[in-house]
């Protein structure tokens, strides 16, 4: 067994081993003939009924042990409940029945072995293991499981970290981000809270397929490796596709081909789409999110208005029974009707300039005025975006439409009825951050292209997030695409708002995560040359020195006396070097 183990991870192999020499498999393969859920047997009870057979199965996490008989605390994917175990119940062969064929009961004739040896020794925290028992209240007024058969389901090789509560404060909580993202199997284990979120983003899709299916609108699949990456502005990631000899692109958005199935003939079509843009991380991007997006023939950017917050609206009541949610210190009301303030009012409402007609030049002294890092590739929409978001965004913590946005900052946005200078756009805000985005859909092909072309000359200029031109979907148009109101909405974003959470990576199960730091570790071989047997390699580097030139400037004592109590602890019984020979290890490191 290695000693790179912890004392706790080489108990538990070791029990391991003791359990299948007992003819105990810690991991079967058959069914388990579960019944019941801990949380449904607490709220169906009845006194009358004390009694009643159940068949659960769960993670042991905390015990209790006193004598012949013990409790424990079992968690099931649905809550915790007491077991109480007997010796002279889980002793003696059970009579219960079996539940199918499939099902295989724990070993027979262990007798007492299996609440001395098996309950009390060779089972730990974390373990799975099935209950067959009865229901039935204690003394103390706890609803409880009387256990008659245990079966281990599988054994736990490494220790849980053990959140302890009292008065509502936990202790020895496993609460840096860092671990919890990267292990959230672990954090989802242990943290109260942490499942509820997830489940609450459950219920956020189904609230909004329930709305959009009551509508007769379809769910429907698109590409995500594109060879454009069209629909929006942002910097896409690159791969190749070996067999047909060409890049392609991660998906940035769904836009472009949700549209050409408006142009197919669909009336109404939505997607929750995968997105991917090689851009920074924070509390409110990651590279990998979820999108939805909308679109519906013969509708326009007022109605889609309407459309959004009845929906966000209903959602909020479904996920929270209520129309406000608290997120930091802000309590925020999806209460419709929403606020609706047009882009370039919001500006002068925060700034005092009306930025109305200006040019490039006029904007960027607007910029510079405002203290607005403003580079060369910007051009007049992304100056614009800036002053807005600088400026602007956080302002609106209630959620607010942002709408009628300058032509240049919306490429496949329809031109405004009333002034051409705008386009039929919205986005909502809400807490501070863009929430959906949503247009009347530009439907004139000629427009379109030259949109693209505009786009390709910002692209010549350096803006690496400037769109490609899609010829395919130009052609598209050309067919004619009836007029169209569509909306995409942050779907991580969303369930941050309707939890409660203030980062993205508290409602994604895997963030994207830098790459565990790897210690660096020195072959045996290079231990070897400066004379360390083969067999102490392991110890000296379970003494901390991985690679040779840690050695330098050690005391030998110290080190001889670390690496001699390794070889005791761990019961090797590997004969001690003196500490003339540590001696000479330092040394000759201090010399290479």
């Amino acid at each position: 067994m290695s000693i790179e183990l912890s004392e706790q991870e080489q108990f538990r192999r070791q029990s391991l081993t003791e359990l299948r020499n007992l003819g105990i498999d810690p991991y079967p393969a058959a069914l388990y003939p579960t019944d019941a859920f801990s949380t449904d047997i607490k709220s169906e009870f009845k006194d009358e009924e004390s009694g009643k057979p159940v068949c659960i199965a769960g993670r042991i996490m905390s015990r209790r042990i006193m004598g012949k008989a013990s409790f424990i605390e079992l968690q099931d994917s649905k809550g915790r409940i007491q077991v109480y175990v007997s010796r002279d119940d889980i002793a003696a062969p059970s009579n219960s029945p079996k539940g199918g064929a499939s099902y295989s009961p724990p070993s027979e004739g262990l007798g007492e072995a299996m609440y001395n040896t098996v309950f009390k020794k060779l089972l730990d925290i974390g373990d799975f293991i099935g209950i067959k028992g009865f229901v039935f209240r204690t003394q103390m007024g706890e609803i409880s499981v009387h256990a008659q058969e245990l079966t281990v389901l599988s054994k736990s090789l490494r220790p849980l970290p053990i959140v302890k509560y009292k008065d509502g404060v936990a202790f020895d909580a496993f609460e840096d981000p860092e671990q919890r993202y990267r292990q959230r199997y672990v954090d989802l284990v242990v943290n109260e809270g942490v499942k509820d979120i997830f489940l609450k983003r459950t219920k956020v899709y189904q609230s909004m397929r329930d709305y959009f299916n009551a509508q007769d609108y379809i769910e429907v699949e698109t590409p995500i490796l594109q060879s454009i990456p069209g629909g929006a502005s942002a910097r896409p990631f690159i791969t190749h596709h070996n067999a047909l000899n060409m890049p392609l692109y991660m998906r940035i958005a769904d836009e472009l081909y949700l549209k050409r199935l408006i142009v197919g003939g669909f009336e109404g079509v939505y997607e929750f789409s995968k997105n991917f843009r090689n851009e920074g991380m924070d509390r409110t991007h990651n590279p990998e999110f979820t999108v939805m997006e909308i679109y519906v023939a013969y509708k326009d950017y007022n109605w889609m208005m309407d459309f959004t917050e009845n929906m966000i609206e209903k959602i909020c009541h479904d996920v929270n029974g209520t129309s406000e949610v608290k997120v930091g210190d802000n309590v925020i009301s999806f209460k419709t009707p929403f606020k609706r303030i047009t882009m370039i009012d919001a500006i002068k409402e925060h700034t005092g300039i009306d930025i109305n007609g200006m040019d490039e030049v006029q904007l960027r002294e607007v910029c510079n005025k405002l203290h607005i890092e403003a580079d060369e590739t910007m051009g007049k929409g992304k100056l614009i975006d800036e002053i807005f978001g600088e400026k602007c965004e956080e302002n609106y913590i209630q959620p607010t439409f942002i709408t009628d946005y300058p032509r240049e900052m919306s490429p496949l946005c329809k031109r405004h009825r009333d002034n051409p200078e705008l386009t039929e756009r919205f986005e909502l805000m809400v807490n501070g951050k863009e929430l959906a985005n949503a247009y009347s859909e530009l439907n004139d092909p000629i427009d379109q292209l030259g949109r693209f072309q505009e786009q390709l000359k910002l692209s010549e200029k350096g803006d690496d997030e400037a769109m490609f031109i899609d010829m395919d979907f130009v052609r598209s148009l050309e067919y004619g695409m009836p007029p169209t109101s569509g909306m995409g909405i942050g779907m991580d974003r969303l369930v941050m708002l309707m939890t409660g959470q203030q980062a993205i990576q508290e409602v994604l199960f895997f963030p994207q995560m830098k790459p565990e730091k790897v210690v660096k570790k020195d072959g045996a071989e290079k231990f070897m040359a400066i004379g360390i047997p083969e067999a102490w390699v392991e110890v000296v580097q379970k003494a901390g020195i991985t690679m040779v030139t840690d050695l330098k400037g050690l005391n030998p004592n110290k080190f001889h006396q670390d690496i001699c109590g390794i070889n005791k602890k761990n019961k090797l019984e590997l004969t001690n070097p003196s500490k003339e020979e540590v001696a000479a290890w330092i040394t000759a490191t201090e010399n290479s």
